[in-house]
């Protein structure tokens, strides 16, 4: 299953939306387009979905995008307590490597988008952060967010780490590494052929502080019950936003896609509101996916993307794109164009 499809606490997106705000940017626009509301950000039930989380991202890259390692500070602001059962268990691990194959075992507890990899090359064992499948303009972001939050974690485990011996970027070198430099600890490689983080193979092995095996295995036990629940609960809203997109330009009604999944009406929406949806949010996240991929170019007109999606009117897609993002299709288009045309310069 993708990570896609599975729920995550609503932490990482409060967390994100506080920076946010405090580096100046209005709360509403960090959530808009998201399907997050206020309220949610400060519930300690509510869970979000990676690309709800994805889309705040954006937001914030698209008005925050100028300050320097903007990633790097996002993922300073991830300590172990906020991965629930997860941190406990990665802090009482035996060892750094221990909490680091704990981490990757249960990665779909944590708010990573990247993939990441672990390999022992001589003394040096090399943590590689994959950025495929994130959209071009969210990989630096990502990647600083995702690395930064490892150092982070290991700090907080870990209080005698010392710094990493190297830090690899695949992306260009930005015009002020200070904050790089200050935080990893070293001066980062820019424009290498991964992302990679460089750590002594020996470090690794020590013991930690906390070592518990008694609670490890029991905050292991609970990040075993939490992942399947979100498995199961993933499930039925996968399968329905499936079928939602192959079918967009003929939107089906919630009969049709009961019917579809061999239920009826009554108990699906029982079954969505267990997984803290609706079928209306779950069309409305479908058509604004698709609504993005259509408009990302100029070939398609507003009213061929209202007909693709099953808006009996260019009107009444408008009226919904204004909902989700506060302005009209062409406009964002407009703008989405004249800032790709800034960059290509």
């Amino acid at each position: 299953m993708s990570i896609w499809d599975i729920q995550r606490t609503v932490v990482s997106a409060r967390i994100l939306t506080d920076l946010a705000v405090e580096l100046g940017m209005p709360e509403a626009k960090v959530l808009a387009g998201t399907g997050i509301s206020a309220a949610q950000l400060r519930s300690a039930e509510a869970l979000v979905e990676a690309r709800q989380e994805l889309r705040l991202i954006s937001n914030m890259v698209d008005g925050l995008g100028h300050v320097p390692g903007l990633g790097v500070l996002a993922g300073m602001r991830y300590h172990f307590n906020a991965f629930g059962a997860l941190g406990f268990a990665l802090v009482s691990s035996s060892t750094l490597r221990d909490a680091i194959e704990i981490g990757l075992k249960y990665v779909q507890l944590t708010f990573a988008f990247c993939a990441i990899e672990l390999k022992d090359r001589d003394r040096e064992v090399y943590i590689r952060f994959r950025a495929e499948g994130i959209p071009e303009k969210l990989r630096r972001f990502i990647v600083e967010r995702d690395s930064a939050c490892c150092v982070t974690l290991q700090t907080d485990i870990f209080r005698n780490f010392s710094p990493i011996k190297y830090m690899c970027f695949e992306f260009e070198t930005p015009v002020d590494v200070a904050p790089y430099e200050t935080f990893y600890g070293v001066q980062p490689r820019f424009g290498e052929a991964g992302n990679d983080m460089v750590v002594d193979r020996d470090q690794l092995n020590e013991p930690l502080p906390q070592a518990s095996e008694l609670a490890r295995s029991a905050a292991e036990v609970q990040c075993d019950a939490l992942l399947n629940h979100r498995l199961e609960r993933a499930g039925l809203s996968a399968r329905i936003r499936q079928y939602l997109a192959g079918q967009a330009r003929d939107m089906p009604g919630m009969e049709e896609v009961a019917k579809a999944m061999n239920t009826i009406p009554r108990t699906l929406r029982r079954h969505l509101s267990q997984e803290n949806t609706s079928f209306a949010e779950l069309r409305d996240e479908v058509r604004q996916a698709l609504a993005e991929e259509y408009l990302a170019g100029p070939k398609l007109s507003v009213e061929q993307v209202a007909e693709r999606l099953g808006y009996s009117s260019s009107t009444s897609f408008i009226n919904a794109y204004k909902r989700w993002y506060g302005t009209t299709p062409a406009a964002k288009r407009a703008g989405e164009l004249m800032e790709h045309g800034r960059r290509s310069c």
